[in-house]
Order: structure tokens, then C-alpha cells, then sequence
């Protein structure tokens, strides 16, 4: 009888001992969980601030020759007032941002994987993102039915 009573008293002070365990580990995932987001966090402030520092007027290469098609990952954007061309940014315009395009070329946006296109104007420099070819506006991101993912394969096409 002896020996049940401390074998119930083992168990239960491990149970105890267990959960305290349990009870650091998670505390442990929590405070790592919270030094996750702070570091996503200052990464979003690092990009944006970044943005804000472009100069307006990129070096161009010679755009008026490129007729054919590019191939690369597309995304779009919400944010910002004024776009480098100096015009004020509007979501619901169809307009994006190229790195070398001059301002106002016609631009046909394909999303490869779904076949949708749309004709958007450059107005703005961008993307900032190594990889990425081209950044459009919410309307546009939304017309090619990329705004779930927020990225997208795309070809580009100069129109005019």
C-alpha cells in the first residue's frame, strides 16, 4: 500500500515538474513569436524608408528600343502620395512602376499564369525588391487577379 501511495506521489509531483516545463516552453515561444514580429516590423519600417529615398529621375537605358517581351515577377502597391513623375498617386488608376521605362510608356501586363493583361501608363520608379520586374497599381493587381497573392509571373510588352 506504501509503495502505491509514493508511486502517486512520484507521478503527480512529474506532472507538476511537467507542466511547469510546459508552461516555460511556451512562455519561450511566445517571447520568440514576439521578437519574430519586431523583426518583421523594423524590415516593413527598412523598406519603406527606402522607397521615400529613390531619386525621381533613374538612369534610363535605351527603352524606345525594347519591343519585345520580359519575363519576371510582378507586384503591386497602395501606398504613397506622390509618384516620381510628380503626378499624385491614385490607386484606381491603371498605372505602374519600372526601373528604366520613360514616364508615360504603355506598358501590357500578362499574368502567365491565368492569361489575364491590362495596359497600364508608367508614372513611378520601382520595384525595390531584388527579382521583381514591374510594380502595378491596386486596380491593375486587381483587374490580373493577383491581389490574393500579392505577387505574380508576369510578361511585359511595351505597347507605345
Amino acid at each position: 500500500m506504501r509503495l502505491l501511495a509514493v508511486a502517486l506521489g512520484a507521478a503527480s509531483l512529474a506532472a507538476c515538474a511537467q507542466s511547469s516545463v510546459v508552461t516555460q516552453k511556451s512562455e519561450l515561444r511566445a517571447s520568440r513569436q514576439a521578437s519574430v514580429n519586431d523583426r518583421t516590423t523594423s524590415s516593413i519600417v527598412r523598406r519603406a524608408a527606402a522607397v521615400r529615398r529613390h531619386t525621381p529621375f533613374a538612369a534610363r537605358k535605351d527603352a524606345g528600343d525594347i519591343k519585345t517581351a520580359a519575363h519576371g515577377v510582378a507586384s503591386f502597391y497602395t501606398e504613397g502620395t506622390k509618384t516620381a513623375s510628380g503626378e499624385k498617386f491614385n490607386t484606381l488608376d491603371m498605372t505602374a512602376a519600372h526601373p528604366t521605362l520613360p514616364f508615360g510608356t504603355k506598358l501590357r501586363v500578362t499574368n502567365v499564369a491565368s492569361g489575364k493583361s491590362v495596359t497600364v501608363r508608367i508614372n513611378d520608379r520601382g520595384p525595390y525588391v531584388q527579382g521583381r520586374v514591374v510594380d502595378v497599381s491596386y486596380s491593375a493587381a486587381d483587374a490580373l487577379g493577383m491581389v490574393g497573392k500579392g505577387v505574380a509571373k508576369v510578361k511585359l510588352d511595351v505597347v507605345d
